[in-house]
């Protein structure tokens, strides 16, 4: 994870690390730009709906410095951690999870893919219990799509599974 090149003072530079902080403070110019898109109206006076997003930009703009500073002291990673190999199985379980979600979310629902992305994911950090993960994400996907689809009536992406169970329970699909 770490670079080869040498910088003053004895320390390396971290290449991995450095990337790192780029991308929290690219992050943070992202969320700052786009905050000064949101459409403020006169009627607020010091609290808008700008307040948090511009709290959350410079969050993220101090925790970017931050982890450079340390990138360029040769990273936060301590040495034995660099000496071991990343675990690119588990990484690709991961990764697979997340591009499964994205591709199948709009057609099979938030449910099933969520359960998808729940079992690679597990998969990745070791478990071999499909259907046991599969149980799991289940409950948590379906915790999660009724919470914002009837307690604050957002569609998350409705599929079979959870049409079904707004039928079964006689709720209305949002």
């Amino acid at each position: 994870m770490s670079g080869e090149g040498a910088t003053g003072g004895g320390h390396r530079f971290a290449v991995g690390e450095t990337i790192i902080a780029a991308g929290v403070l690219a992050l943070a110019a992202v969320v700052l730009w786009q905050t000064f898109e949101i459409p403020v109206s006169p009627l607020y006076a010091k609290v808008g709906p700008t307040v948090m997003p511009l709290i959350t930009a410079a969050g993220l703009g101090l925790l970017g410095v931050l982890l450079l500073i340390e990138a360029l002291r040769g990273g936060w990673q301590p040495d034995e951690e660099k000496e071991h190999a990343p675990d690119n199985a588990a990484l690709a379980w991961v990764a697979g999870g997340l591009i499964l979600n994205v591709l199948l979310i709009s057609s099979l629902g938030f449910t099933i893919s969520s359960v998808i992305l729940f079992v690679c994911v597990a998969r990745g950090f070791g478990s071999k219990s499909i259907l046991r993960d599969a149980g799991i994400g289940a409950a948590f996907a379906l915790v999660a799509y009724f919470g914002f689809a009837q307690t604050l009536g957002i569609n998350i992406g409705s599929g079979l599974v959870e049409s079904a169970i707004e039928r079964m329970l006689g709720l209305g699909s949002v």
